[in-house]
């Protein structure tokens, strides 16, 4: 598995946990902050699997 795809998981997880955070105290900037670096992580993690799936060949 690609380094890629492990640190995308992880970038979405805090995406999410700071962005369920930033609603629950109203504040809408870390919120946003959160939605971010969820989208982040996705991307990484598609770009991880895309390597992965060239290296099978």
């Amino acid at each position: 598995m690609d380094k890629n795809r492990i640190k995308g998981t992880a970038k979405k997880a805090e995406g999410s946990s700071k962005a369920a955070l930033g609603k629950g105290a109203g504040d809408k900037s870390l919120e946003t902050k959160g939605r971010i670096k969820q989208a982040e992580g996705s991307l990484q993690k598609a770009f991880g699997k895309a390597k992965d799936a060239l290296r099978k060949g």
